[in-house]
């Protein structure tokens, strides 16, 4: 069943619980990173996306996603705190106003500008869709972007918004390398979580990084320039698309470093 939910008062994150009774669940998305417990099991992160292949990118009225072919194990991330393969499908971003904190994740209650998930399913479920049902059947790799020197790598990816303005709207996107929206260090988080946007399925091992990667204001500007309306429709600017840290319940937040 599909409900209109959004960012508004009158159908945001206070009432998805209303549509989505899971919103309420006990490993709800995102959260706060703290306390965390250092655990010496963790294996480092293997991304390999060297040879990801872009397809298209899309306005879908909450964010836009950059699609990937996940036919093949073309881009993959293993290791960390994962025995299997998880492909990547699709990435997309959370962020706030132009002069607004944006992302989902805080750490110690600060809350930075934006905030990009780079979505991945578990191979063993043979497709998405079949992955999104199971416990552990999501790996989503989260990077904070803070506000900095503009980011070389996002550039191309901001350059087409333009051709996206509104919802709905989708454009050729190929030859992309998501490599170069990773930050140096693959020091990170993780713990058991949802999806951050409805239907809210607990299905996702979130891997926060704990290296941000920067923007620049006016690269944050362009963000903001996205319509969450259709064309001809009154216009409603794409900011705060994001969710409120959820409450952490029964559950650890370990890290892979000291």
């Amino acid at each position: 069943m599909s409900h209109h939910w959004g960012y508004a008062k009158n159908n945001g994150p206070a009432v998805w619980h209303e549509n989505f009774p899971i919103a309420k669940g006990e490993r709800q998305s995102p959260v706060d990173i703290n306390p965390e417990v250092y655990d010496s099991a963790l294996k480092p992160l293997s991304i390999s996306y060297d040879q990801a292949a872009s397809r298209k990118i899309l306005n879908n009225g909450h964010s836009f996603n950059v699609e990937f072919d996940d036919s093949q194990d073309k881009s993959v991330l293993r290791g960390g705190p994962f025995d299997g393969t998880y492909r990547l499908i699709q990435f997309h971003f959370h962020w706030g106003s132009p002069d607004g904190q944006g992302s989902e994740h805080t750490v110690d209650s600060q809350k930075y500008a934006a905030e990009l998930h780079l979505v991945h399913w578990n191979t063993k479920y043979g497709e998405f869709g079949k992955a999104v049902q199971q416990p552990h059947g999501l790996a989503v790799l989260g990077i904070i972007l803070k506000i900095g020197s503009a980011n070389q790598g996002l550039q191309k990816v901001l350059d087409m918004l333009d051709t996206i303005k509104t919802k709905g709207k989708s454009a050729d996107f190929t030859n992309f390398d998501p490599r170069g929206l990773l930050p140096q260090s693959l020091d990170y988080w993780t713990y058991l979580g949802s999806l951050t946007t409805p239907p809210l399925l607990e299905c996702v091992t979130w891997i926060v990084l704990r290296e941000p990667i920067s923007v620049s204001s006016e690269q944050m500007l362009k963000f903001c320039s996205l319509n969450f309306n259709k064309e001809g429709e009154p216009e409603e600017l794409m900011v705060d698309n994001w969710r409120p840290t959820q409450p952490l319940k029964n559950r650890q937040i370990k890290t892979s470093f000291k």
